[in-house]
């Protein structure tokens, strides 16, 4: 099998890593990647933006598959472009989509399916949203509609606080035109978890559960950020609740996509709060999270790459039954290495070192054949040497029997890699972080 991975981050690295370790696959292409993806296949310079030259590069190599990494082109119609074709997609159509490209639309999806969800309203109008704020106690969470790479989210006490929150998204000054329309939600107490599913389009297969640690510092403060961390699997989450997540939402959302004529192929993912009153939603990504993916990944079992053909190909039921994929009982600890200053100004082109004992960055090497290297931000400079790009440069991943192992051991190895300025939180994989 021939398979095209579209996107450039430490997501899409560990799909085309997953991709290209899988039974059956011939060759892996990454449009455009990023040199670790090099070590998975071949970086080819295209936007993910162009369909028609995404097309062109499917047609020409014969490509059997292809899985959309990041949000954008997924919600500007890559899939619907490529099916249209005849090319099988892993991704949802446009429609489908509209999940994570709408927060109204996924509140309004919630609502009307049963779902549980915080309530919520939208807004256009800063007199409106104000108004609703005065006559709900706070605190309140205010989130971009459209999307904002993870960074949408404003959660507020302070009256003034919210009101100039408000007034900069609806503006356009804070996050452009995805913040010209707003959604206000109720602010929930408990803990976050994230719920993933492959779906195509009739089944699920729930992936393992895992917790991103979204904010910059440790203790889960300071600004929101796209994922420092995450870890797998959570030892709050019993069988029983996880049963419950998998029937009342992940398979409610499926049988919400069908009522409503949506033909969805792709990763469900739930975002998702723990209440005292059971698991809520926060919201809904219609791709692998990032880091998540990076984290979960690596403890899936099988034929990673035939999973995804057969959520393309709708026989996803059939595939799983013949224990096609399959989960390990190992846990997984990802400590993402960010550079200075991120989320917010940060320097780029700085030299990183250490990954050379990582067997180009994706292991085994020598430091140990449970950690596993997951390039983002970084870029070869004209020395040909490996340079930091982004914001967020890498995701370090241990695989170990325990949790506090994985822990340890993906700490072990962020100390061997450096650069200057490197930025990562020393708490991820804490229960309570």
């Amino acid at each position: 099998m021939k398979v095209l991975v579209v996107g450039s981050g430490g997501r899409e690295h560990a799909l085309a890593w997953a991709i290209h370790k899988s039974p059956g696959v011939e060759k892996v292409w990454i449009a455009p990647g990023n040199p670790g993806t090099k070590a998975c296949g071949v970086n080819v310079p295209i936007d993910p933006m162009d369909f028609e030259a995404i097309y062109d590069l499917c047609r020409n190599e014969a490509i059997d598959l292809v899985v959309v990494g990041p949000e954008n082109p997924l919600a500007a119609g890559i899939a619907d472009f490529l099916m249209d074709r005849g090319i099988r997609v892993f991704g949802p159509t446009s429609a489908g989509a509209r999940l994570e490209a709408s927060k109204s639309a996924a509140k309004d999806f919630m609502a009307r399916h049963g779902i549980p969800h915080a309530r919520y309203k939208a807004f256009e109008q800063v007199e409106d949203a104000v108004s609703y704020i005065r006559s709900v106690p706070g605190p309140w969470v205010i989130k971009a509609d459209g999307l904002a790479y993870g960074k949408g989210v404003t959660i507020v006490s302070d009256m003034d606080e919210a009101k100039k929150a408000i007034g900069e998204m609806l503006s356009g000054k804070l996050h452009g035109e995805a913040g010209r329309r707003i959604v206000i939600e109720e602010f929930l107490e408990g803990t976050e978890a994230t719920a993933m599913a492959l779906c195509d389009g009739n089944t699920i297969f729930p992936l393992p559960m895992a917790k991103d640690h979204k904010r910059v510092f440790e203790g889960d403060k300071g600004p929101m950020t796209g994922g420092m961390g995450v870890f797998s699997p959570l030892p709050f989450v019993t069988p029983e609740l996880e049963d419950a997540i998998c029937r009342d939402i992940l398979y409610k959302t499926l049988m919400g996509l069908k009522t409503d004529g949506i033909d969805y192929r792709g990763v469900i993912y739930a975002g998702l709060m723990l209440t005292e009153d059971g698991p809520k939603v926060l919201e809904y990504n219609v791709r692998f999270g990032d880091p998540e993916a990076q984290c979960v990944l690596p403890r899936l079992t099988g034929d990673f790459a035939g999973a995804l053909l057969a959520c393309a190909e709708g026989r996803l039921e059939s595939f799983v039954e013949g224990k096609g994929i399959g989960v390990r009982d190992e846990a997984a600890v990802t400590v993402v290495m960010t550079s200075q200053g991120y989320p917010g100004d940060y320097p780029k082109g700085l030299p990183i070192a250490g990954l050379e004992r990582f067997a180009d960055g994706i292991g085994p090497g020598d430091v140990s054949p449970d950690v596993l290297v997951f390039q983002a931000g970084t870029k070869l400079d004209h020395e040909g040497r490996l340079v930091t790009s982004g914001g967020r440069v890498l995701a370090v991943t241990a695989l170990m029997p325990a949790l506090d192992a994985a822990r340890s051991k993906a700490y072990e190895a962020v100390s061997q890699i450096s650069f200057a300025g490197a930025y990562y939180r020393k708490d991820i994989g804490e229960v309570n972080a």
